[in-house]
């Protein structure tokens, strides 16, 4: 019994292992995004404040917190945080029965990820899996689907660190599929509590999430007036909107709270209060001001932190989107199509849109979840070429190989480097260091302790690619073709322009140390 469970787990255990098999983290780069986030987790449940004054005397500042009456602030949205109190009050009971002491920032970080990140999407790919059976029955389809977005997208990079964008991602993306079992399936009503409550919770963890909140809403709302006019009653209208308010109206209640409570008006973010930043995030309307070539262009295509050249299989949603529509599927590719538009420009319109270090172009990662319908009926209707399915995965094995071998050496790239992916990944590994894993956990030294963990992507991916379904000769084809346009593409990468003297210097001065230093 207990066999058969996990072999027909074992695709999902595995991309779990990715996950967790390596903890990325650099006590040296003080990392501006999680320790703000963190020392709002200890204020919370240690002193009953939003205050982060004594992190900041522990550990100190860093670029993302923000003065306001006397006080330290994170300047981020505190969702995350909240939703990591209960982990760390778990894991303060933990060290003081078992060892007498408080825990360590490592070890807060570690289980603020778990709880915040890892567990999340865990969820959310459960929940996308039967949801994706509403676009294709392709089951080959929607696991490649699931593994370029767990593991070869942003998604994986951002579940990883304590960074709230796939957190936010996992809310609104839930609120969608909840709304749509509701309004598409004649669910209980009372289900929009749920959906309300997640789509109130997004903004609540990252800002931003807000923005696709407003497709989401203006479907639900037209369909279920088409429904009231096929069931002549106000409250098939009524009942759902009001339900989904109650929900919404709890994570933005505590929002608005937390803003007047730190910065003195319910409308007031952590952004306007911050001073390293100020000449960024106060231009324009939160930021943004005015669409940017360079931006568009800086986030999509730039061989540095473009969204398409870390994640190509991206570009599938495209025919996806062309499929869907073709078959009648108008709602959901409105839905998707507008979410993404909005995105693009929204990141094309900040002035602040590289973000600092980062792997992709973050803002925007709460997009990505919307665009798997897309791409999994795209990988199906490519199934019955081979060598077109194969041409297909060989894009998404380039996003799949960019971030798992760079969440277990350096997640984070730097602006000094323009092909981080050869000057920051690869040349760590070339100069055998590698971020605390598993693997050094039995006595494996250096890069060889990344074997284990190459040989389950390998096998998460291989599985994926293969598939489990059809004659072996289509399948084989599929594969070969797969790999040979992953590699090509990146041996390719190779031919981007670095970034010279200035990239060797931030590599000898800060990410080489910073990754040496936690493999003693």
């Amino acid at each position: 019994m207990e066999r058969s469970w996990l072999v027909r787990r074992w695709w999902a255990i595995a991309i779990a292992l990715v996950m967790v098999y390596a903890f990325p983290h650099y006590p040296s780069i003080r990392s501006a995004n999680e320790l703000p986030r963190l020392y709002l987790v200890m204020a919370m449940a240690d002193d009953q404040t939003f205050a982060i004054d004594e992190g900041v005397a522990r550990w100190g500042a860093t670029a993302d917190v923000s003065p306001a009456g006397g006080h330290q602030y994170s300047n981020k949205a505190p969702g995350s945080s909240m939703l990591a109190v209960p982990a760390y009050v778990v894991l303060r009971g933990v060290t003081h029965v078992v060892a007498d002491r408080e825990p360590t920032l490592g070890e807060m970080m570690w289980t603020f990820r778990m709880w915040t990140g890892v567990v999340p999407t865990l969820l959310f790919l459960w929940l996308l899996w039967g949801f994706l059976a509403r676009f294709t029955p392709d089951e080959d389809a929607r696991r490649a689907t699931l593994a370029i977005y767990g593991i070869g997208s942003m998604a994986l990079t951002y579940s990883v660190l304590f960074i709230s964008h796939q957190l936010s991602a996992v809310c609104i993306g839930a609120a969608w599929i909840v709304a749509t079992r509701v309004v598409e399936d004649d669910r209980d009503p009372r289900w929009m509590v749920a959906a309300g409550a997640l789509a109130g919770a997004a903004p609540l963890v990252d800002y931003q999430a807000l923005f696709a909140a407003v497709p989401i809403a203006t479907w639900v709302l037209i369909a279920l007036v088409r429904r009231r006019r096929a069931e002549s009653g106000a409250g098939a209208v009524v009942r759902p909107v009001a339900w989904a308010a109650a929900g919404a109206a709890v994570p933005i209640a505590i929002l608005l709270y937390y803003h007047d409570a730190c910065f003195g008006s319910p409308f007031t973010t952590g952004y306007a209060a911050s001073e390293t930043f100020a000449h960024f995030h106060q231009k324009g309307f939160l930021g943004m001001d005015r669409l940017r070539w360079e931006a568009f262009t800086g986030s999509t295509v730039a061989p540095d932190n473009g969204l398409l050249v870390f994640c190509p299989a991206l570009l599938l949603a495209l025919p996806g989107w062309a499929l869907m529509a073709r078959r009648g599927r108008y709602a959901p590719v409105a839905v998707t199509a507008s979410i993404a538009v909005i995105y693009l420009l929204f990141i094309s319109s900040l002035v602040f849109w590289r973000g600092g270090w980062q792997m992709g172009p973050r803002y925007i990662t709460v997009m990505l979840p919307f665009l798997l319908p897309a791409i999994a009926v795209a990988l199906a209707s490519a199934a019955r070429w081979p060598a077109l399915r194969g041409a297909a995965l060989g894009l998404g094995g380039v996003g799949v190989f960019v971030y798992t071998a760079s969440i277990v050496e350096f997640p984070h790239f730097p602006e000094k480097f323009k092909n981080p992916l050869y000057e920051v990944t690869l040349r760590l590994l070339g100069d055998g260091l590698a971020a605390p894993n598993a693997g050094m956990l039995v006595g494996l030294p250096g890069t060889w302790s990344l074997v284990p963990f190459a040989l389950v992507v390998l096998a998460v991916w291989g599985a994926a690619v293969v598939g489990a379904r059809g004659p072996w000769r289509p399948r084989l084809v599929a594969a070969a073709v797969a790999l040979a346009v992953t590699t090509a593409i990146i041996v390719a990468y190779g031919g981007f322009r670095g970034g010279g003297k200035v990239a060797d210097q931030a590599y000898a001065r800060t990410v080489a140390p910073a990754v040496k230093s936690q493999m003693r």
